[in-house]
C-alpha cells in the first residue's frame, strides 16, 4: 500500500514538473508575441480608433 502511494506521489511531482515546464515555454511565447504586437502597433499609427470608438473627438 505504501508503495502505491509512494508511486502516485512520484507521477504527481513528475506531472506537475513537466507542466510548470510547459507552462514557461507558453509564457515565453506569448511574451514574443506581446513585444511583436506593441512593435507593430507603435509603428502603424498607433493609437487610432481610441477616441472614436467611444464618441469622442481629440481637438
Amino acid at each position: 500500500m505504501v508503495w502505491i502511494l509512494l508511486l502516485l506521489l512520484i507521477l504527481v511531482v513528475f506531472g506537475f514538473g513537466f507542466t510548470m515546464q510547459a507552462l514557461w515555454w507558453v509564457a515565453a511565447v506569448l511574451l514574443v508575441v506581446w513585444i511583436v504586437g506593441v512593435a507593430m502597433r507603435g509603428r502603424g499609427g498607433g493609437g487610432r480608433g481610441v477616441g472614436r470608438r467611444y464618441g469622442h473627438s481629440r481637438r
